[in-house]
């Protein structure tokens, strides 16, 4: 049972989208994803009321490109 709860009792399960920086587009691995993942790590740490469920990495495509995998 998951004791992390709002005010209101509730506990949110949340999914972490990281989408590449259109800056990071012609690096291998970018930095925009690994500190957007840190501060969202940092962020749910810190409260009681949301449950990271999955983290989704968008690495390696931009914004504008809509041919992704699923």
């Amino acid at each position: 049972m998951n004791t992390n709860t709002n005010l209101n009792g509730k506990v949110y399960c949340a999914g972490a989208y990281l989408r590449l920086s259109k800056e990071d587009a012609d690096k291998d691995i970018s930095d925009s994803i690994s500190n957007q993942k840190d501060l969202i790590l940092d962020f749910v740490s810190n409260r009681t009321d949301i449950e990271l469920i999955e983290v989704y990495p968008d690495d390696g495509f931009s914004g504008v490109d809509f041919q992704r995998p699923a």
